[in-house]
């Protein structure tokens, strides 16, 4: 059985605390809030306000990422959303290429125990697949550009080139921003 990649819609939404909740729930945990809000709004929403926040976010028309299944259990994460949404369109690190109304995929997260077994790629895979069904012209990504080197598994959520690459991505442009100490490239997927 292959790894299924579905929408991160409200009646999955127990999967998406899986991936993304701490076990303690009034801890201030980033439940993939830290690149979709502003700094403010990141700072002042804490405990299970976060959770509740994500929460509204599965119910709305366009899911906040996808998920990852393998035999029905969930084993993985990846938020994807128009860039325009996102604090990635104000960013001073993180360049516009051009005009295009791009998705960008921020956060790949792969459970414990699971990794090692290509569902970081069917991610990807899936998060472009979604943008595509939502009208997407193009999807980016912003991953570590570490030349093969291991990438600290705190800062590994960013993805790495080669990840993108595989998955048809090139590179777009060079960024300001850096991930685990290697410099992050802004890596572009046109899709027809």
């Amino acid at each position: 059985m292959g790894i299924e990649i579905e929408p991160a819609t409200r009646a999955r939404f127990d999967d998406v605390a899986t991936m993304l909740g701490p076990k303690n729930p009034a801890a201030n945990v980033c439940w993939c809030l830290s690149h979709r809000l502003d700094s403010t709004t990141n700072r002042e929403l804490v405990g299970p306000a976060r959770r509740e926040y994500v929460r509204e976010l599965t119910g709305r028309p366009v899911a906040p990422g996808v998920l990852a299944y393998d035999g029905g259990e969930v084993v993985g994460w990846a938020a994807v959303a128009p860039r325009a949404e996102l604090p990635f369109e104000r960013s001073r690190k993180i360049p516009h290429v051009d005009d295009l109304p791009v998705w960008s995929v921020w956060c790949i997260r792969v459970r414990p125990g699971h990794r090692g077994r290509g569902i970081a790629h069917a991610l990807l895979r899936g998060a472009v697949d979604y943008a595509a069904s939502q009208g997407a012209p193009a999807v980016e990504g912003y991953p570590a550009d570490n030349g093969g080197r291991r990438v600290d598994p705190t800062m590994a959520y960013v993805g790495t080139r080669s990840l993108f690459e595989k998955a048809g991505f090139t590179k777009a442009a060079d960024t300001d921003a850096v991930a685990g100490g290697f410099p992050r490239v802004l890596m572009r997927r046109v899709l027809p």
